[in-house]
């Protein structure tokens, strides 16, 4: 599930006639850098669910075979990342399943970050297995950070006034029962995220490699330096 809907109001005025999953770091839309992860972890299908600008982003899509893409339109109505997730969920069967933001850019260390969530899934213990990022060394990122995580990697959601260690980030692999007693409509995943920490099923795992986090503009510099850097 590829998370593609959004507005991209903090990415303005460059989504002010485009969609945000279309612009471009490196010389490639974000889009196309989180699909082709995706297509080289050998996933088959990815659903990218679609609203602002959703003609541009199909165009866009219409010759990609790596991975097959399946269109979740919400041309009708923006259900956010948890209402669009739910709504998808008839396209992506009973099994487990990877999430991902269409803005999440990583460098991977030696294994690939997808083959390691996959392998770290353990659906007996787990409803969610979160990509964490570190807060203080990443690029782009100046938030306080959203869990902390135990030495077992079960997180807790930051409290109010806490600066926590540990960023989401945009990545994860979820089970169909995290969305057992969903509501319909929009919402955010963070209310189901909440809900599987008090169960003791929420868990983490450390990205290995370096997380970049393109919300704005000035990220765009921040993030195309360090990809050139990588490549050196």
């Amino acid at each position: 599930m590829v998370l593609a809907a959004g507005m991209g109001e903090r990415m303005r005025p460059l989504t002010a006639t485009m969609p945000k999953p279309l612009v471009k770091v490196a010389g490639r839309p974000l889009l196309d850098h989180v699909l082709d992860k995706l297509g080289q972890a050998g996933v088959p299908t990815a659903i990218v669910n679609v609203h602002y600008l959703a003609d541009q982003i199909e165009h866009h899509l219409a010759s990609r075979t790596s991975p097959r893409i399946v269109i979740s339109d919400e041309r009708e109505q923006l259900l956010e990342t948890g209402g669009g997730t739910v709504k998808a969920l008839p396209l992506l069967g009973n099994e487990p399943f990877f999430l991902v933001n269409s803005d999440t850019i990583w460098l991977d260390g030696v294994t690939g970050n997808w083959q390691r969530l996959a392998e770290a899934f353990d659906p007996e213990r787990m409803d969610a297995l979160l990509l964490l990022a570190a807060a203080t060394h990443s690029i782009g990122y100046t938030g306080r950070g959203d869990f902390t995580m135990a030495p077992d990697g079960r997180l807790s959601p930051r409290a109010e006034r806490q600066v926590a260690p540990f960023v989401y980030a945009g990545a994860a692999v979820f089970s169909p029962r995290l969305f057992e007693g969903a509501p319909q409509g929009p919402f955010s995943l963070n209310r189901l995220f909440a809900k599987a920490s008090e169960a003791g099923r929420l868990f983490g795992l450390r990205l290995d490699g370096l997380w970049m986090h393109v919300g704005t503009p000035d990220a765009i510099a921040l993030a195309e330096e360090a990809i050139l850097e990588s490549a050196a």
